[in-house]
This record gives structure tokens, C-alpha cells and sequence, in this order.
């Protein structure tokens, strides 16, 4: 019987609670900076903002969804291999000759057959954004990207097709194929002049 009444009383106790808070979050709070002084002491009368008319400010250092300006990108796989959950997926096809500059001047003679990441996978840790000679992967300020199926949470950089990817492919073992033809036929040149 004792813990009936006990039982009772502490459900009383936290049903009253929870019905004041429910009467008093009537008011919309006011979107202020994290660093405010007052940040803390705003939360009397609400329970949250009202998403998404209400955005709460987002932090210049802070870290969210990434995006990759493939014109700035050389290939040089290094956001790939520093990645600690292999979020990031990267092809590369050399090129036969110069393809272009980025906008900082650095030659570009990789092509990216596929980029791609896996936001799912990804911790926003920003190790890729650092590493990147180019400064080409960025964290963005986007935080919501909600999705109904997983697989669309692997981004894809990459608007090479896959015909281009194999016509260039072709190109390049072309090339490495009339090289080795050549120094072949130096060799057995050399090779019959002495």
C-alpha cells in the first residue's frame, strides 16, 4: 500500500510538471548567438524554437555537410586517404596532357572518374578540409539535409559519365601503350648498334 502512494504521488508530481511546461511554451523564443550572455537564462516559458520558421545561428568554425568544388579539384586523393571511416571515395584516370588550372593556378592532370561521400559514414571531423592543397572541399553551413533512403546521403562530386570515364581510360592506356612501343624500339636500336 505504502508503494501505491508512493507510486501515485510521484506520477502526480510529474504529470503537473510536464503540464506547465505545456501551457507555458506558448512563446516563441528569440534566436540568439550561443555566445550571448543571456543564452542560457532564455529558456523560462519554451521548450524549443519553432523549427524550421526558427533557425538557430550557425557557427562560422562550424562543422556540417561537405561540399566539393570540382573545378579546384587536382585529384590528389589526399581527403580520401586521410578520412578516418573511408567516407570518401575517390577514381582517378591520369590525363594525357594539362586539363586546366584551378582558380589558385595549380595544374590539373587528373581527371576524377568518381567522387564521392558518404555523409552517413562521415564524423565532420574536417580532417579533409584541412589536408586539401587546393581548398577545395569545404564544410558548409547546411546541418539539416534529412533523407528518406540512406543511399542518398552519398553525395557524388563527379559528373563524368561512365563512357567519358572509359573513353578516357582508353586514351590513357593508348598513350602508355605507344610509349612502351617506344622505348621498344630504342632499345633494340641501341641494342643493334653496338
Amino acid at each position: 500500500m505504502k508503494n501505491t502512494l508512493k507510486g501515485l504521488t510521484t506520477a502526480w508530481h510529474g504529470l503537473t510538471i510536464t503540464i506547465r511546461h505545456l501551457f507555458a511554451s506558448n512563446a516563441k523564443r528569440n534566436v540568439i548567438s550561443v555566445s550571448d550572455d543571456n543564452y542560457f537564462k532564455q529558456l523560462e516559458g519554451t521548450n524549443t524554437i519553432q523549427y524550421p520558421k526558427q533557425e538557430l545561428p550557425v557557427p562560422e568554425v562550424g562543422r556540417y555537410q561537405l561540399e566539393v568544388e570540382m573545378d579546384d579539384c587536382i585529384v590528389c586523393d589526399l581527403c580520401a586517404k586521410v578520412c578516418p571511416v573511408d567516407c570518401i571515395d575517390i577514381e582517378q584516370i591520369k590525363a594525357t596532357e594539362l586539363i586546366g588550372n584551378t582558380s589558385d593556378g595549380s595544374p590539373k592532370r587528373i581527371y576524377a572518374a568518381k567522387f564521392d561521400i558518404d555523409m552517413a559514414k562521415c564524423m565532420y571531423c574536417g580532417l579533409c578540409t584541412i589536408v586539401c592543397p587546393t581548398e577545395c572541399i569545404i564544410m558548409t553551413n547546411q546541418y539539416d539535409k534529412s533523407v528518406f533512403e540512406l543511399k542518398d546521403l552519398t553525395y557524388e562530386f563527379s559528373d563524368m559519365t561512365p563512357e567519358e570515364a572509359a573513353e578516357k581510360r582508353e586514351l590513357i592506356e593508348k598513350q602508355n601503350a605507344e610509349r612502351q612501343a617506344a622505348k621498344l624500339a630504342a632499345m633494340q636500336k641501341k641494342e643493334g648498334g653496338e
